[in-house]
Parts: structure tokens; C-alpha cells; sequence
């Protein structure tokens, strides 16, 4: 784990880097939208279609489901209840419900899982955000965002329109190959393997072109700690108590954890803008708990495989 971590990071900080120094005058700002495009509309895709048309597809893809929809929930729950209890605004109320509830289980989280675990592990993470967590952020968590924020637009598009995506579209094909016992020919699966081997390093190189510490202000602090406590600590802890009345075959149990203990997901920022949520405070907590994270999730990996 700590050497993929070094691995994770020096790719995280070429983005960074590459946000300080601006080589060709370039900014990340203009960079980023294009790569998460590139990766979103066609190498994801094609990683989804790789991975899952050959996964192994079954009872543990509903647990999976249970456990993320389940965490999230539980996250969700608990920093409203510190929000009500300490009177917080709603623009920042709203911003820390969505970066202590929904973690960068794919940005951040399928690198670390296929590093650590191997290849197959890949399946783990594409399934536990297609089948739990894009759900719940494109249903409820934009319900909550609306709630407190403000949406000035018209004619709002379906919750369930985030299913009309290519990501989606290419889960729905391959899992229907896959049930159906369908061999994908040796010349697709080595076009399909080769547009997934540049998710990774484009997904960790955007995630450091995200990072700002501009974003870390002593006045955010009160707000980001609750947000750490729960993000870090409270939701991995109720994913493992959880996991064992799952069922769960051992060897998914500790990759499905480590997704919930994943930091908050850069894609919230866009919400946050969206929606007029507070996105400094949001922008504060993805830098802080990706930084956080190079510490906690060995501390959650040496435990799980601990037994």
C-alpha cells in the first residue's frame, strides 16, 4: 500500500505542478474539463466495458450496492445532525453534506484498489460506483444540494437522467455479455485494454490539476473537521461493521472498505458551483482529505488485511 501511495502521489503531483508552474501558459482550469471529458466520454467507457463483460457478476454486486448506499447514508445522517446541532448556513451545510458523504471512489479509488489488490480489483470499484454511489449522488444527493442551494434554471432535468451516460451505457452492454456468456474477441479486448491503461494516470494527473491549497483557510477549519472526522474515521469504521452481516467473500471485503474510506470527490465542486454551495469549504476538504489520506488509508488497508 505505501508504495502505491508514492506511486498515487507523484502522479497527483505532476497535476499539481503542473497547476503552479502553467508550462505553454496553460492553466488547469483549461486542461482539466478536457481530460475528464476524454476519460469520461471514451476511456472510462471502454475500461467499464473491459472490466465488467468479464467480471465476476453476482450476490456480491448487490452487497456492494447495500454497503456504499448504506455508508453513504450513514454519512449523510451524521453531519446533518452536527449541522443542526451547531446552527451551520445551509450554502455550507449542503457542501459538507456532499463532501462527507460521497467518496472519490473512482478518481482515486480504483487506482489505489487495482495497484494494491491487482487487476481484478478494477471490477470492485467500477461496480461499487455504478451500482451504489453515482446512483445515490445523481438522486438524493442532488435533492440535497437543491435543497440548500439555489437553482435558478428551468425545466430541471430527470434525477435519473445521469443513466443516460457513457459510462452507464457501456455497464448495461457489458453486464448483458456477460450474463449472456458472450467471448469478446481477442482483437476488441486488446483495443479495450489499451484505452483503459490511460485512465489511471490521466484520472490521478487531474485530480492534482483540482487540488488547491489556495482553497485552505483558517476560517474553514470548524467546518472541515467534522467532515474529516466522518469522511476518515466514522464511515469506513460503520463500512467494516457493516460488512460483516454481508457475507461477503474475504477477498472483496477489504477493497469494498477501502472504497468508503476513499477522501471526498472532486466532482462535488461542480455541484457546489452549481447549486451555489459554499465551494471554497468544498474545495478545502477534497485538498485536505486527499492529503490526509496518504496517512489513512494504509492505517485502513494494514487493518483489513489484518483480519
Amino acid at each position: 500500500m505505501n508504495s502505491t501511495l508514492i506511486q498515487m502521489t507523484l502522479l497527483i503531483a505532476c497535476g499539481a505542478g503542473w497547476r503552479i508552474i502553467k508550462p505553454a501558459g496553460m492553466l488547469a482550469e483549461q486542461i482539466r474539463p478536457a481530460l475528464t471529458m476524454v476519460v469520461y466520454y471514451l476511456l472510462l467507457p471502454a475500461m467499464v466495458l473491459d472490466v465488467l463483460w468479464s467480471a465476476d457478476i453476482g450476490v456480491h454486486s448487490l452487497q456492494y450496492t447495500l454497503l456504499g448506499t448504506s455508508s453513504i447514508v450513514f454519512a449523510m445522517v451524521s453531519i446533518w445532525l452536527i449541522g443542526r446541532v451547531f446552527k451551520f448556513e445551509d450554502k455550507r451545510l449542503g457542501a459538507m453534506i456532499l463532501a462527507a458523504a460521497f467518496p472519490n471512489v473512482t478518481y482515486l479509488g480504483l487506482p489505489v484498489l487495482e495497484q494494491t489488490f491487482g487487476s481484478w480489483a478494477r471490477s470492485v470499484a467500477i461496480q461499487v460506483d455504478l451500482f451504489a454511489t453515482a446512483p445515490m449522488l445523481f438522486t438524493i444527493g442532488i435533492m440535497i444540494v437543491r435543497h440548500y442551494g439555489e437553482d435558478d434554471t428551468e425545466g430541471q432535468k430527470s434525477m435519473l437522467s445521469f443513466l443516460n451516460a457513457p459510462p452507464f451505457w457501456a455497464a448495461a452492454v457489458a453486464v448483458g455479455l456477460n450474463l449472456n456468456g458472450v467471448i469478446a474477441p481477442a482483437w476488441l479486448t486488446g483495443a479495450l485494454q489499451k484505452l483503459s491503461a490511460a485512465v489511471v494516470p490521466l484520472m490521478l494527473f487531474s485530480l492534482g490539476l483540482a487540488l488547491s491549497w489556495r482553497a485552505v483557510t483558517v476560517r474553514n477549519i470548524p467546518y472541515v473537521t467534522p467532515v474529516i472526522l466522518i469522511k476518515m474515521v466514522l464511515m469506513p469504521l460503520f463500512a467494516v461493521a457493516l460488512i460483516s452481516h454481508l457475507n461477503m467473500a474475504e477477498s472483496y471485503r477489504a477493497p469494498a472498505v477501502l472504497e468508503m474510506a476513499m477522501p471526498s470527490m472532486v466532482l462535488g465542486i461542480v455541484f457546489c458551483d452549481r447549486y451555489r454551495l459554499d465551494s471554497s469549504l468544498y474545495a478545502m476538504v477534497v485538498t485536505v482529505t486527499t492529503a490526509l489520506s496518504l496517512l489513512s488509508l494504509p492505517f485502513w488497508h494494514s487493518r483489513l488485511m489484518a483480519g
